[in-house]
């Protein structure tokens, strides 16, 4: 009996030779769920000033956080690459079968930055998120077509491969209704829609194959709640009546993902506090965000105190993550 071909010679991936790191690395992808949960959790406040009369400066304040801690660590990032040489410094990280779709941060929050402040420069805002927009679209076609070349197998794949083909698109969809582009928003959204489909079904089978994911990366589970929560906003922002069989149809699945994030609370709880909590910030955030929005549609009795409610509990939650991370930088620092 010959002996078998060296994996590199069966046709598998380089990237899946090597076994998944004990924990997930936080630099340098990870990192941008910061500013994009802070992001979002001004989104949330932006919301309540259009529908509770809520103060407009807790939006800028975090909207101003986001974009000043974004642009320190794409700063960062772009020195690290630049004293590699750019030697296919990001190509290499954008193929890391765990951490590569977490590259879609960095555009995703470029997207809600910038359509935020197209109400003080229309024009130069636009032009800015429209390049976001397709560094976002360019990103995700080079990720697919990773992925459906045998770049990564079922035991790799998570709920954070949503993020750049499903919830980017669904963002976008937000940035084309800011810019005044309703045709290209509903375009954006029905491709949103037809991935969140596609890989959502393939991220539930590795789960019901009983391939069970690592305690530290349990936190992308938010996953399964970011997607229909921007879809939830997005459709919104297109149709801002907030009626209609497609917004009731994604609130109730909006809700069930929802309950099933509570549900993983005990699970949650039991974990070691790592800087890859943030992912659970923006799909908390954009939830709250949605409810605002939705609640203020329907003009029913107690509509505006849950809607303070949402937004005091969304704050709250994404205040706790900065607070605990304050003292977790802390205490790695007397550590060494």
């Amino acid at each position: 009996m010959e002996p078998a071909a060296p994996a590199s010679e069966a046709g598998v991936h380089p990237d899946l030779l090597t076994e998944p790191s004990p924990k997930p690395p936080t630099h340098p992808f990870n990192l941008f769920a910061i500013p994009l949960g802070i992001t979002g959790l001004g989104g949330a406040w932006q919301a309540a000033r259009l529908t509770l009369q809520a103060p407009a400066w807790p939006a800028e304040v975090f909207y101003g956080i986001s974009a000043a801690v974004w642009s320190v660590l794409l700063a960062w990032y772009l020195a690290k690459s630049f004293r590699s040489k750019f030697n296919g410094h990001f190509d290499k990280e954008l193929r890391h079968p765990g951490t590569g779709p977490s590259a879609s941060f960095i555009p995703l929050v470029g997207i809600l930055l910038s359509s935020h402040y197209t109400e003080y420069n229309k024009a130069f805002w636009s032009a800015l998120c429209l390049f976001f927009i397709v560094a976002l679209t360019l990103l995700g076609a080079r990720l697919l077509v990773h992925w459906l070349t045998g770049g990564v197998t079922l035991e790799w794949v998570h709920p954070g491969y949503l993020l750049p083909v499903a919830a980017g698109p669904f963002i976008a969809s937000i940035g084309f209704s800011t810019m005044g582009w309703p045709q290209a928003a509903i375009a954006a959204w029905g491709t949103a829609g037809f991935f969140w489909l596609m890989i959502g079904t393939v991220v539930t089978v590795r789960f019901m194959a009983g391939i069970e994911m690592p305690d530290d990366l349990k936190p992308v589970l938010a996953g399964y709640m970011a997607a229909p929560a921007t879809a939830c906003v997005a459709w919104i922002v297109i149709r801002p009546d907030g009626s209609g069989i497609i917004q009731l149809g994604l609130t109730g699945i909006l809700f069930m993902m929802i309950l099933m994030q509570v549900l993983l609370i005990p699970q949650y709880s039991r974990l070691q506090f790592a800087l890859t909590f943030w992912i659970f910030t923006f799909p908390v955030s954009t939830s709250a965000s949605y409810g605002i929005r939705w609640f203020g549609t329907l003009g029913v009795a107690g509509s505006e105190v849950i809607s303070w409610v949402l937004l005091g509990l969304a704050t709250a939650f994404v205040l706790g993550i900065g607070m605990r991370t304050l003292v977790h930088v802390f205490r790695a620092r007397r550590r060494r």
